[in-house]
């Protein structure tokens, strides 16, 4: 089975049925707008309601359409930076507090699916990177060794337990985060819809937003649709699928697709050794993959593929040349889902926080780990939006938005980064 592009078929066949929402006709008033039904837009109405403040999120599409329904599914706490090199970038004060937050990430994220018994087939048996060159080992080690300092209970994997952990011989070795897991990243997201209407958010799909402006001190949005919001406050949370509603907020990042394909379920005798601890994986390539199985008992494999949206299962086919290499076994497996989503990424590989004018709040670009620090950021911002301590309680530095040099170019950067980080891989054996 081929879905169609842009569709995030499995979680949707999977994931517990969505309820229905109206599109947002009409005048409204909310003291706190928030756009985009995501992860970030999702957790930060949820902390808004339960804070009494009257809430209301409008989404384009549906909720979960975007990155946060079409991701992998994997909570990994962190960020792209390890914390050694973060206290050097950003000092040790900015450094150890980007370094508390993200380590909670994944906390954050299996703490609300508890709090809300959310239904989205979480799973936390850790996370694996496993390393496929001598160059990637000694980074892994490395940063095993700074989480290990402190005070994670990390396990440093040699050659014969990667294998076994991972079911495949394909890695030099690697190390295991207990703090990970995976999820149906579609019924998360809905989960985390439903807790907030639970909380009085009010929510509404197939609501674009057309213009933003601001009068006497208040926003005044329009919709395409011909809606109409009167806010004190907007949160503008679309990552990957940013338009052109704020200047210059589209081009301060790269939107890049991650393709991502499912076999069908795997019978017990062709599933018994591949991830049986039910881990989810991703290496430490440059252009790294990243695996793991679903409750269905399915293989999922994810990484970057071409800049445009899919057109056909040509474009997959270096996934699928991927398990083969990974697990011969499965060379006659069929897959069964084929699908992708915009990555949205930042030149400093950092999320972004933006207060481009008085009442409007920007949170965005994630960098491939969306799941656990999405949730987490829009969590903190629910939290404190609109009071004097929210740039103190945020790990990231609110800063103005910078355009992306050249930006529309954007095509030739990622194609030549793409070819880069390729060739990088194949030297560094």
């Amino acid at each position: 089975m081929t879905d169609t592009p842009m569709s995030p078929s499995l979680w949707a066949d999977t994931a517990p049925p969505a309820a229905p929402r109206p599109a947002l006709v009409g005048h409204h008033r909310t003291d706190v707008l928030v756009v985009g039904g995501g992860f970030t837009g999702l957790s930060a109405a949820l902390a808004l309601a339960e804070r009494g403040i009257d809430t209301l999120l409008v989404d384009a599409s549906s909720i979960g359409w975007g990155a946060s329904g079409r991701n992998g599914g994997q909570v990994i706490p962190g960020l792209k930076y390890d914390p050694d090199e973060l206290i050097a970038r950003y000092g040790r004060e900015r450094g150890e507090r980007m370094i508390d937050v993200s380590a909670r990430n994944a906390d954050v994220v299996f703490d609300l699916i508890r709090r809300h018994d959310i239904r989205c087939e979480a799973m936390r048996h850790g996370w694996i990177q496993p390393a496929a060159t001598h160059t990637a080992l000694n980074v892994i080690q490395s940063r095993a060794r700074q989480w290990s300092e402190r005070g994670v209970e990390v396990e440093w994997l040699d050659r014969d337990e990667c294998a076994r952990r991972l079911g495949s011989e394909a890695y030099l070795g690697g190390w295991c985060d207990p703090r990970a897991g995976g999820l149906n990243p579609l019924a998360y997201a809905r989960g985390l819809a439903g807790a907030a209407e639970a909380a009085d958010a009010r929510l509404f799909e197939r609501s674009a937003v057309e213009a933003l402006q601001r009068e006497a001190g208040k926003w005044q949005v329009t919709l395409t649709n011909g809606g109409n919001v009167e806010a004190d406050q907007v949160l503008l949370c679309t990552n990957g699928y940013t338009g052109g509603l704020y200047k210059g907020l589209e081009k301060s990042l790269i939107a890049a697709n991650s393709y991502q394909i499912a076999t069908r379920p795997l019978s017990e005798a062709e599933g018994a050794t591949i991830l049986p601890g039910g881990v989810v994986v991703s290496d430490a390539r440059k252009l790294l993959l990243y695996f793991r199985r679903d409750r269905s008992g399915r293989f999922l494999m994810g990484g970057r593929g071409p800049f445009h949206e899919p057109q056909g299962a040509q474009d997959f086919r270096h996934l699928e040349r991927a398990i083969h290499k990974l697990y011969p076994a499965l060379q006659d497996v069929g897959i069964e889902y084929r699908w992708a989503g915009r990555v949205a990424l930042t030149r400093d590989a950092l999320p972004h926080v933006h207060q481009p004018a008085p009442g409007l709040t920007v949170a965005l670009g994630y960098n491939g780990r969306g799941v656990g620090m999405g949730t987490h950021l829009g969590k903190l911002i629910g939290e404190t939006l609109g009071s004097d301590s929210l740039k103190d309680s945020l790990p990231f530095p609110i800063t103005p938005i910078r355009p992306i040099p050249l930006h529309g170019l954007q095509r030739f950067y990622v194609g030549s980064m793409v070819n880069y980080y390729r060739l990088k891989d194949w030297l560094e054996r």
